[in-house]
């Protein structure tokens, strides 16, 4: 049986990934600040609002104002995905507050992780969501009491995630240079798929790089891409071609 797949619109990524992400597959897309994280993901949303599907962007740091003015400096991002609700852009308040819970997103304030995914199992059903972006889970799991209650929502939020039919992104702030997939060891556990962005000193330069660490449901390359980021996109290409590396 053939599987289903949800392109990412990243054509090199689609090829590592034998066509895209198996659809309900839930991807922590894991990396340091400024790898391309954003970029990737409002890439993936607007791919999908040009096939008509909608998407959903969860933003728990960034106001969605300045989200969506950034959004649109890219080529592949058009205000009519905003317009015709193609694409939406979400703050963790707005969530707290439809729920009852309160407006307040201070990091001093715990959050209450079952009523978090009871809000995000309202709003992708509402929306008839078929991708979701949560960014960040790395910020979500901050304001998260306990390292058990971190665990707990981290599972409760994956298997959710899992059964409501989109296919999902979450990103995981990890610290740079280091490969770790997230901060508090847990998160990885959570995901169908980990896509790991970093980075390489080359030639007095850093290079920022790709690679799909897991994915279940799909057969893919392990190995490691250059990553270009421009006001068209990502585009990947491989390292050993680009540098001119011997084989270990």
């Amino acid at each position: 049986m053939s599987i289903q797949r949800v392109p990412t619109g990243i054509q090199e990524l689609d090829e590592i990934l034998r066509g895209g992400i198996p659809v309900s597959n839930v991807v922590l897309l894991a990396g340091g600040s400024g790898m391309g994280k954003t970029t990737l993901t409002l890439q993936y949303l607007a791919h999908g609002a040009e096939q008509g599907e909608n998407g959903l962007f969860l933003s728990v740091t960034e106001p969605v104002q300045i989200l969506e003015r950034n959004a649109l400096e890219y080529q592949f991002m058009r205000p009519e995905f905003f317009k015709k609700g193609l694409v939406r852009l979400v703050d963790l308040r707005a969530v707290l507050q439809r729920m009852g819970m309160g407006g307040d997103t201070a990091s001093g304030t715990a959050l209450d992780g079952a009523a978090l995914i009871e809000a995000l199992e309202a709003i992708v059903k509402e929306y008839k969501v078929k991708r979701l972006v949560v960014d960040s889970i790395t910020a979500i799991c901050q304001r998260i009491e306990s390292t058990g209650r971190i665990r707990d929502f981290v599972f409760r939020l994956g298997l959710s995630l899992s059964q409501l039919g989109c296919t999902t992104i979450l990103t995981s702030e990890t610290p740079p240079r280091e490969l770790k997939y997230s901060m508090f060891g847990v998160e990885e556990f959570i995901g169908d798929g980990i896509i790991f962005l970093s980075e390489l000193e080359r030639n007095n330069d850093l290079v920022r790089t790709l690679q799909v660490i897991k994915m279940r449901g799909t057969e893919h390359s392990r190995a490691k891409f250059m990553m270009d980021l421009s006001e068209y996109g990502i585009s990947l290409a491989p390292l050993l071609k680009k540098f001119g590396e011997a084989k270990v």
